[in-house]
């Protein structure tokens, strides 16, 4: 019975923390908006406990802060936080993808090549209309892609923290494609050179082609 609620529990926490980063990412949820527990379960339902629970996995993720008057509130979104998420998710994608290219299989290629289609799938839609549904499977094919990417590195740790950042970068993402500041040419082309240098194992090239992605992704500015 104890192991029953506690799988009801997570699964609760679950669906509220998907709805939550949903949210936040498209803006519903504002940076440095404060959360509140009532006003929350209102909108989202769910028990004290449970979305208590959701804000702290958030706030593990690096999406929501916790205030020193034990309150929360979403994380801030300001020129300085996506700089520094491009440049920590730079660091960890290049130690992951070179690794991954060091021991990858040809399944792993196989994931790789799989990804790179589906996410050019997605980036015509998203091109044509980008209307909520289309965006968030845009989103979902840009995290697949990133993923199958480092997902032969051998260290879940890596991929651990390519997820959080990656989480964390949805909401600069989701802005620039809604304001058409995403260049989808230049996307295709850097997208294309990853793949071809991952099957080459040109970890050099791979590189270089994802460092290039993720800037044009999150600021084309940097």
């Amino acid at each position: 019975m104890i192991l029953r609620r506690d799988q009801e529990d997570d699964t609760v926490i679950a669906v509220l923390a998907a709805a939550l980063r949903r949210d936040i990412s498209f803006g519903t949820l504002l940076p440095d908006q404060k959360l509140k527990i009532q006003t929350l379960r209102t909108r989202y339902g769910g028990s004290n406990h449970s979305m208590r629970e959701t804000l702290r996995l958030l706030t593990a993720e690096g999406l929501v802060e916790a205030t020193s008057q034990r309150g929360f509130r979403v994380t801030s979104a300001t020129e300085e936080d996506v700089r520094d998420i491009v440049m920590v998710r730079s660091e960890i994608e290049k130690l992951a993808l070179g690794l991954a290219i060091k021991n990858g299989d040809i399944a792993w290629e196989g994931r790789v090549i799989a990804a790179h289609h589906a996410l050019q799938k997605a980036e015509i839609s998203v091109a044509q209309d980008a209307d909520d549904l289309t965006a968030l499977e845009w989103d979902e094919a840009c995290r697949a892609f990133s993923l199958a990417l480092i997902d032969a590195c051998a260290s879940p740790r890596l991929v651990d923290l390519q997820r959080r950042l990656f989480n964390q970068s949805r909401r600069f993402r989701l802005a620039l494609l809604r304001e058409g500041h995403i260049d989808f040419d230049l996307r295709r082309a850097n997208q294309r050179k990853i793949v071809e240098a991952v099957l080459a194992r040109d970890a050099t090239v791979a590189v270089d082609a994802l460092l290039d992605d993720i800037k044009t992704e999150l600021n084309p500015e940097i």
